[in-house]
């Protein structure tokens, strides 16, 4: 009836009884059914809720909904943190499985809230990165404080991961259309770090203040910041794996190929268990922060990561943002430690093998800016001139 089907409780335990409710409750849904089409009102209300704005003068509506049913995007982000944090138990850092309930109870569940997860739509999904964009308001200036590009990254990626939970228990048939519209290939911007004129000056700079401190309290935190940014530019370490770096994992060496003395070091960080033979700078470093803390086999070598006296030293020497305003942090160092490798024509490789990563990565984030890879004798080609007809008239003549 009406284009749907109705259905009702007789709540009778007698058959009788039941037929005679059944009766009734047909006939009156025959009348509200006749008199909705001839565009009077109906005799039985089904509630408030289906009456339009104008009800006064328009016929009411008052054909039941079926209520929306199934699981919402709470269940299936409760079952995403149920599996996350087994299956990856020991295989992901304990802040990264942190931050995917930070995602999800922070700014996912807010949004979505009790939403049914069949009725995500990729419109539903661009609703959540305008509203991102757009819903803190700062209260100094009263604009909008906008995320940071991994920010909403790292967020969109969790809710990919909710609703690839959702496909898996089958609760939707397929994950919607997650792709930012009109983004076409964004452009590929180096990681920043310090040029060799700069990190010359940064490390004079903490050389300087590891001598004169500004109190004397923290000449043991600057000599050993000092050993740091020497440690770290030779070796091109992560800043997590060198807060991890204990004394047993390093050794002094003699390299065969050299007949330099180097460090062999036993690196673990986020890609496991790697090696890395350090630049012959990073020997005097070690030994002198090994002699002044009088290291123990399993001691930590650096420890927490110097954040702040990082940034206050760079703040110091106006090098906190490079040319193309990106951040300089310890991990800077790192990109340093790359880029010089490759501006002294270091096998690319190798560098990667070294540094624990991939040639593609390199070439993507590291090898696009750097002038030494462009061979300006494969460039500046020019093609060789044929000699005029005028001109070789002339040379045959002179030869005769």
């Amino acid at each position: 009836m009406g284009s749907r089907n109705h259905r009702q409780t007789t709540k009778e335990t007698s058959l009788p009884l039941a037929i005679e409710f059944a009766k009734e409750w047909y006939l009156e849904r025959m009348v509200e059914d006749r008199r909705r089409r001839r565009g009077g009102t109906s005799l039985i209300l089904d509630g408030p809720e289906h009456l339009p704005p104008d009800h006064e003068s328009a016929p009411l509506d008052r054909r039941k909904r079926r209520a929306a049913t199934g699981p919402t995007f709470k269940d299936a982000a409760d079952a995403f943190e149920k599996e996350f944090g087994i299956i990856t138990l020991g295989e992901r850092n304990a802040n990264y499985v942190a931050q995917k309930s930070m995602h999800i109870n922070v700014h996912l569940l807010p949004f979505f809230g009790d939403k049914q997860v069949a009725d995500i739509t990729a419109g539903m999904i661009q609703d959540y990165r305008m509203h991102r964009q757009t819903s803190r308001i700062d209260p100094k200036t009263g604009k909008a404080r906008k995320p940071a590009r991994a920010t909403l990254h790292g967020e969109i990626v969790t809710l990919r991961q909710v609703l690839k939970t959702a496909n898996r228990k089958g609760w939707i048939p397929a994950l919607p259309d997650m792709s930012a519209p009109y983004k076409s290939s964004g452009k590929v911007e180096h990681r920043a770090w310090f040029s060799p004129e700069e990190y010359k000056l940064l490390y004079e700079h903490t050389r300087k203040r590891a001598q004169n401190p500004p109190k004397e309290r923290w000449r043991a935190e600057c000599e050993t910041f000092h050993d740091y940014v020497l440690f770290m530019g030779n070796t091109g370490l992560r800043p997590d794996e060198s807060a991890r770096l204990e004394l047993r994992d390093v050794t002094v060496v003699k390299d065969e190929a050299t007949g330099e003395r180097i460090l062999e070091i036993e690196v673990r960080g986020k890609r496991g268990v790697g090696y890395c033979k350090s630049m012959p700078g990073a020997v005097l470093p070690f030994e002198r922060i090994r002699k002044r803390k009088q290291l123990k086999p399993t001691d930590p070598i650096f420890g927490k990561t110097p954040r702040e006296l990082m940034n206050t030293v760079l703040d110091e020497l106006n090098l906190k943002f490079d040319r193309d305003g990106h951040i300089r942090t310890c991990y800077s160092l790192r990109h340093t430690y790359i880029c010089l490798r490759l501006l002294e024509g270091a096998d690319i490789y190798q560098v990667a093998k070294n540094c624990r990563t991939s040639v593609e990565m390199i070439e993507k984030y590291y090898g696009r800016h750097l002038k030494n890879n462009i061979d300006a004798s494969a460039v500046n080609v020019r093609k060789a001139k044929k000699p005029s007809k005028v001109r070789a008239k002339a040379v045959k003549s002179a030869d005769e």
